[in-house]
């Protein structure tokens, strides 16, 4: 009989899920399944993965929205310890043109997840939360404790109404231990050069923007805002690169395994507790890269927040994570991957 535990990753072909689950790939006893629709990810990362590691990646086709689907996916796998939940739209600007798509996707997949826990008494739920949660707010850095804002956008909405309905059930089912990582910016690249972010649909993230600018993909990259209150006029974002926020779930996994929290529903802030503005972005990135970026300052983008950037400090505490990776690490390996990207496309 195997006593294998299995680990459900949710968006597992995604960005953030294959870094993470290349980290998990490297436990002892654990039976790794992805679970994706492909709908911004492309079932190439398994190759990619598999490259890395040396291992195959078990995956399954699954809408989640799809209630009959993901209830299929939890009958075939068994002995489930944890669910990892990636799996959503993420693009600021495009759920501000299109909302329904934002509340239909994120929305549901996330119920039938959760009911599906229930159902097949999985105990262990890690949800991919953002900071956005905590909208425009007056107070930084930001704590967990910090209150949160107004949403700026339909995107960040969904991760606050997320985060309620994981509470509502955690509290409702005190079997159910649960964790709501708050990103702040992932960024940069597996340091093998072999993945990184990669979206199917056009990027709408700032560094894979600045890289597919130098590489020539984008002709000119525009800087959103020139004229918030910040030190020279840009946005600022507290970026962390990838592979941090995938070893972060390593950890917030064994802290709910190992039974270390006090509630059933915790919450994390993934970030470097740095400010970095989108100005100083392109000039990190340009060092690095020796490459000039061709840009220019436009307007104001809708849904942006103008500055925002953490204090990890309870994370740091809590779960033992402190970022490893500088600005300059996260820039150079994003450049890595995006001519990684090019060699590969001239060679097909």
């Amino acid at each position: 009989m195997n006593s294998q535990k299995t680990i459900i990753v949710t968006g597992g072909a995604g960005y953030i899920g294959s870094h993470t689950i290349i980290e998990l790939l490297a436990l002892p006893n654990y039976n790794i399944v992805s679970v994706d629709n492909y709908s911004n990810s492309s079932a190439t990362t398994y190759s990619r993965i598999e490259m890395i590691t040396g291992k195959k990646v078990k995956h399954y086709a699954v809408d989640l929205c799809n209630k009959k689907e993901t209830e299929s996916l939890f009958e075939s796998e068994k002995n489930i310890e944890a669910v990892i939940h990636f799996a959503a739209f993420k693009s600021v600007p495009e759920s501000v043109e299109n909302p329904y798509k934002y509340y239909s996707n994120n929305i549901n997949s996330l119920i039938n997840v959760l009911e599906c826990c229930l159902k097949y008494k999985v105990s262990n739920f890690i949800f991919s939360s953002s900071c956005s949660v905590y909208g425009n707010i007056n107070e930084l850095p930001v704590k967990e404790t910090t209150p949160l804002g107004k949403a700026e956008s339909p995107y960040a909405f969904t991760k606050q109404i997320g985060e309620e309905m994981i509470k509502d059930y955690a509290r409702a089912n005190p079997q159910l231990q649960t964790i709501a990582l708050r990103y702040f910016n992932p960024v940069g690249a597996h340091i093998s050069g072999f993945i990184g972010e990669s979206p199917i649909n056009k990027a709408t993230s700032l560094v894979p923007i600045i890289t597919n600018t130098a590489v020539g993909k984008i002709k000119q990259m525009k800087v959103n805002g020139s004229d918030y209150a910040t030190r020279d006029g840009s946005c600022i974002r507290d970026y962390v690169h990838v592979t941090d926020i995938a070893t972060a779930h390593i950890k917030a996994m064994y802290y709910l395994i190992d039974k270390k929290n006090k509630s059933n529903f915790s919450i994390f802030n993934l970030g470097t507790g740095n400010g970095v503005s989108v100005l100083e972005a392109i000039a990190a990135f340009e060092k690095v890269s020796n490459e000039k970026l061709n840009y220019t300052i436009g307007p104001k983008r809708e849904g942006d927040v103008e500055a925002i950037y953490s204090d990890n400090s309870f994370t740091e505490k809590h779960l033992d994570w402190k970022p490893i990776f500088n600005l300059d690490d996260m820039m150079k390996t994003a450049w890595v991957w995006e001519l990684e990207q090019k060699k590969e496309n001239q060679k097909s």
